[in-house]
């Protein structure tokens, strides 16, 4: 078993709250890190169909009967627990009493908001971060692990990655969208994955993706809401602190595991990998969404942006997570540096106020090194990062 970065947050977490929720992408290992995690406490799956009806029948008995250091998993499944955990862990007032996990974020982020503010210390657990899954397997560089991303079981079990996520988009994801938005017509909605896949980078126009899946805006719309509630798309904001210059306000869109964005870019194998077209905006992907895991797997919630004013000046990503040492990021998947990977850094650095020493090329290239006022660094060298 692969040990988690968040572990030791969700320790502190738990000393800190009466209550812990995890959230997080199907299969990305919620209820391997409870477990794990809080291993001395009791434990409860409310995907069993008998333990579920339980709580349903008597959800005052199924909290008041049971200790009050608990893992329920799957807690979404019975909103009349919440209440209920609420009014236990008021009582006591002590720390680290419920821990929550479960698949269906958006239900259980719903249930959290009404009955637990303020008592829930939320955690967000995305797939293995590269840090994360080169322990667990040597040799794992940064190209295999862009094509085959962090879903745990690919790592757990010797399972292709082509009937992986074959069975995890019609098993979750399809599944999310059927059963929480009826939508009956799968093939449109499989063909604006697939059209989102393909705009990895590019600024969201969701008309666009309307025409291109033959679907309504409104579906669209929908879908995408779906999607970015189960951790599968998430938005990168433009940055546009000075309001006197027009600067982009159409956010981009990108995919949390860059294995599944490969898989729906009918990318199968490392070669194909490396000699697709798709290359520099999957690898912009990787980089993007490692950043963001960095943040999460440390406590910390992430500020990210990229820059492009009506110039076109634009850069990759602007970190302003900690605002004192902001980053700016240029990303490129050459593995050649170019003096122009840099030029773009200069203004923005300037015009935003961070400093030289933390504005970075990451490339494919093999070392690190100062170049043209700025830090190249190999994407290795990135991954580690703090």
């Amino acid at each position: 078993m692969i040990s988690r970065a968040m572990a030791s947050r969700a320790r502190q977490l738990s000393s800190w709250f009466p209550v812990v929720s995890v959230t997080g992408p199907r299969q990305s290992g919620k209820s391997t890190l409870v477990r794990e995690v809080f291993s001395d406490y009791a434990y409860v799956n409310l995907e069993n169909p008998q333990t579920r009806q339980q709580a349903i029948n008597d959800p005052v008995g199924f909290i008041g009967n049971r200790p009050n250091r608990l893992v329920i998993d799957e807690a979404q499944l019975v909103p009349e627990l919440f209440s209920m955990i609420q009014v236990a862990s008021d009582e006591s007032n002590a720390p680290g009493q419920y821990v929550l996990s479960g698949s269906q974020n958006f239900l259980l982020l719903k249930q959290i908001t009404q009955s637990l503010a303020g008592r829930d210390g939320l955690l967000k657990l995305l797939p293995l971060s590269f840090a994360e899954a080169k322990v667990g397997e040597r040799g794992l560089t940064p190209d295999s692990f862009m094509l085959r991303g962090g879903y745990p079981r690919l790592y757990d079990v010797d399972i292709p990655q082509d009937a992986y996520f074959s069975v995890y988009l019609r098993t979750y994801v399809e599944r999310d969208v059927q059963g929480y938005l009826g939508v009956k017509d799968l093939a449109s909605y499989r063909t604006l994955l697939e059209l989102c896949a393909q705009s990895v980078g590019s600024p969201l126009n969701v008309s666009r993706l309307a025409s291109d899946a033959g679907v309504s805006r409104a579906t669209v719309t929908s879908w995408l809401s779906m999607l970015e509630s189960s951790y599968v798309v998430f938005r990168l904001r433009p940055y546009h602190a000075n309001l006197r210059k027009r600067l982009t306000k159409t956010p981009k869109l990108y995919f949390y595991d860059t294995g599944l964005l490969c898989y729906l870019l009918r990318i199968r194998t490392l070669e194909q990998l490396l000699a697709s077209p798709y290359l520099g905006m999957v690898f912009e992907n990787l980089v993007i969404e490692e950043r963001m895991k960095t943040h999460l797997n440390a406590g910390r919630e992430p500020d990210l942006y990229f820059y492009r004013d009506d110039n076109k000046v634009e850069v990759g990503l602007v970190d302003l997570t900690d605002p004192d040492h902001g980053i700016l990021a240029e990303i490129k998947s050459s593995q050649t540096y170019r003096s122009s990977f840099s030029r773009h850094l200069h203004v923005v650095g300037d015009e935003i106020g961070i400093p030289a020493e933390r504005r970075f090329v990451v490339e494919r290239a093999e070392g690190d090194f100062e170049a043209d006022g700025v830090q190249a660094r190999n994407v290795a060298t990135w991954l580690g990062m703090d």
